[in-house]
């Protein structure tokens, strides 16, 4: 999706299971960076493009999926890191696809230098970008883009 308008000024941010973890689970993988440090670099990137930031983490996908819904109300787009969820659910992407918002998929770790099950996403076809491999400074890249999506 191109040439959209942002009118809402926020972007919602998604984190699904485990990344609640950051900063101790497998850092040798993910790096030391916490969750928090996630959502204040995504703020910080945001702010300066003039948007808020509302921000979801859920271990549970139905939780992640009525964020998106009420995405629709009053956010111009979405960055989402889907964690396992990228592998397996139809559901979030329907979810993403409903609510027709741009949204940029960002993995921290290089999923395809990882386990052949990592190789597939059932969002990327439909992502307005992906970002794989670029460590947390990955959001800051797709909060970049999303914003030059929608004219910022």
């Amino acid at each position: 999706m191109t040439g959209r308008t942002a009118v809402n000024d926020r972007l919602l941010l998604v984190n699904g299971p485990n990344l609640n973890l950051l900063g101790t689970r497998e850092p040798e993988i993910y790096g030391s960076d916490t969750l928090d440090d996630v959502v204040a670099l995504v703020e910080g990137a945001a702010a300066a493009r003039g948007f808020a930031v509302r921000a979801v983490q859920s271990n549970h996908e139905g939780v992640l999926i009525d964020a998106i819904h009420a995405a629709r109300a009053d956010c111009d787009a979405v960055v989402i890191n889907p964690g396992a969820f990228t592998h397996t659910s139809v559901a979030l992407r329907d979810a993403l696809t409903g609510v027709q918002l741009p949204f940029a998929e960002v993995h921290i770790s290089n999923v395809h230098a990882r386990e052949p099950f990592r190789h597939h996403s059932y969002l990327s076809d439909v992502a307005s970008c992906v970002i794989v491999g670029a460590g947390v400074q990955g959001y800051g890249f797709a909060v970049d883009r999303l914003a030059t999506i929608l004219g910022r």
